[in-house]
């Protein structure tokens, strides 16, 4: 279960622009998160896409150490933090990690963010749920 596989993430031009057109997102500085539930068959609870602007950082390794710490974080949370509030299976997650901070940061600064922001989304859609 601590593995990242092919399988949880999110590749599919066609889920992208259905996430990102009618997903509901928030920013938990660094990050901002948009997500979306839809129905099928799925194997794992939740897909995901890490995103790191080239904007803010122009160089290609200084975006990849970013991604790689925070899909590291996720990998490390996902099975604690994010998969038990995900219950039900026939919905499936659609996940976007937006990095929107303009400086390097170590990991556990990552570490401890992506877990705040864990928490932050499983209430929002505990408060989706209920209106």
């Amino acid at each position: 279960m601590k593995k990242f596989t092919k399988e949880e993430r999110l590749c599919s031009r066609k889920s992208l622009d259905l996430l990102f057109k009618n997903g509901s997102s928030f920013l938990l500085y660094p990050f901002r998160l948009s997500y979306l539930f839809v129905s099928g068959k799925h194997t794992f609870p939740a897909q995901v896409v890490i995103n790191v602007s080239k904007k803010r950082f122009r160089r290609a390794h200084d975006r990849n150490l970013i991604k790689r710490r925070i899909r590291e974080a996720y990998r490390l949370h996902k099975s604690s933090g994010l998969y038990p509030a995900l219950s039900d299976p026939n919905q499936l997650l659609l996940l976007s990690i937006q990095f929107v901070g303009k400086e390097h940061h170590d990991y556990l600064f990552f570490d401890k963010k992506l877990a705040a922001a864990f928490k932050k989304l499983i209430l929002s859609f505990s408060t989706d749920e209920s209106n």
